[in-house]
């Protein structure tokens, strides 16, 4: 495995995840997760996420579809926020969010969307309000 492989996805995982995330990842890492992180952060993140077919918001948007599917809550939080960072829109998630209730039952679609409103309450971001006059 290489160095330079680790070192770029340790930069691609800090600008989607942001720095704090990524420090408590790797904070206080023993001989029980140091591998498992390494693993991440070359291959996720150095392999793939920092591939030029897809642009990272393409990655974001694909990403919450999967999570939104597998039930991962905590992950799922941790990529709206990535999402958002790479300058998908409220629209973009919500529309994703859309595909994964028809295509991965209506049960997904509720939790992904009740997760990503907690994440926009969190991170101050404001759904447009609803156009009552159209």
């Amino acid at each position: 495995m290489s160095t330079e492989s680790h070192e770029e996805g340790l930069t691609a995982r800090r600008k989607v995840l942001g720095d704090d995330y990524v420090d408590r990842a790797l904070n206080g890492l023993d001989s029980f997760d140091t591998e498992f992180q390494q693993l991440v952060t070359r291959y996720c993140w150095g392999t793939v996420w920092t591939r030029t077919t897809l642009d990272d918001r393409q990655r974001s948007l694909i990403n919450l579809a999967m999570i939104s599917a597998l039930n991962r809550s905590h992950e799922f939080k941790t990529h709206v926020r990535g999402a958002l960072r790479n300058g998908c829109t409220v629209e973009e998630i919500r529309d994703t969010l859309l595909q994964v209730a028809i295509y991965c039952g209506i049960p997904a679609g509720v939790e992904a969307f009740r997760l990503a409103r907690e994440v926009f309450d969190t991170e101050g971001v404001a759904p447009a309000p609803i156009d009552d006059t159209a």
